[in-house]
């Protein structure tokens, strides 16, 4: 059975199409990046998964189960910091465990401590999110996601607002917390090289309405292990230009359309 599938989804809003008929299988634990210009209809699959928003036509399944509304199977990151000000960064961890009736009140204390450890913020763990940098909050963002049971991370362009060096270290971090925890992540970008880096897969998007223009097996082309240094070899030169290439015609198109 495919983990999540999309079967033929639409979206409409009054008479704008806003994604023509969408098909797609993706595998637990993989890593699936969503490429394409702002605007282009990435951003609604996204939120389809996750519940926010309903399908036009056809459905989405994960395990052969329909979705049909939120649920903490699924958690969800955003580009903006969306650490709570009024708890401490164990406090906003904790708070992603917040309905989870699974765990006893000393297993949620290990848990707090667990995935503090995994975002490397177990030294700031009684610090409020004003006196952290905007790196670590998101680290918290996620910390918290993890820490809510979430099977599948879904993620809008959650590094755009860094600088290159604290957008470069989340995105080794993100790649090491989805190996080691096995989770599977739909992570929207429109930036190429973000998306050559991290991804197990890139499906490349048309400008809206969206569909398909490619699907890119990037394990397959440079393996599944990722370090900046390999950014810099000719593999990845080659990747990185491959999909420039999609994302160039598709603007192309749309200048041809005017």
């Amino acid at each position: 059975m495919t983990y999540l599938s999309f079967d033929t989804v639409t979206k409409r809003y009054g008479k704008t199409e806003v994604v023509q008929p969408f098909d797609l299988d993706v595998a637990e634990g993989e890593l699936v990046a969503f490429l394409g210009p702002s605007g282009c209809g990435k951003t609604t699959l996204m939120r389809m998964v996750g519940g926010l928003e309903a399908p036009s036509s056809g459905c989405i399944m994960l395990r052969g189960e329909a979705l049909t509304r939120p649920d903490r199977r699924r958690g969800m990151v955003f580009q903006s910091y969306s650490a709570f000000p009024w708890l401490t960064v164990a406090g906003n961890v904790a708070y992603g465990m917040r309905y989870r009736s699974d765990l006893s009140a000393a297993e949620k204390r290990d848990q707090v401590a667990h995935f503090l450890d995994l975002v490397g913020l177990t030294a700031f763990a009684d610090e409020w999110p004003n006196r952290i940098s905007g790196g670590m909050r998101q680290r918290v963002a996620i910390a918290r996601t993890l820490a809510a049971g979430s099977d599948i991370l879904l993620m809008d362009e959650p590094f755009g607002a860094l600088d290159a060096q604290r957008r470069e270290f989340l995105q080794l971090e993100l790649r090491r917390i989805q190996i080691d925890e096995g989770k599977t992540v739909i992570f929207v970008t429109h930036d190429v090289e973000e998306a050559a880096f991290l991804a197990d897969r890139v499906i490349v998007f048309t400008r809206r309405p969206a569909r398909i223009l490619a699907e890119v097996d990037v394990t397959a082309r440079i393996g599944a292990s990722r370090t900046l240094e390999m950014r810099e070899g000719s593999g990845f030169f080659a990747l990185r230009n491959e999909l420039l290439h999609h994302v160039r015609s598709t603007a192309s198109q749309e200048e041809d359309a005017v």
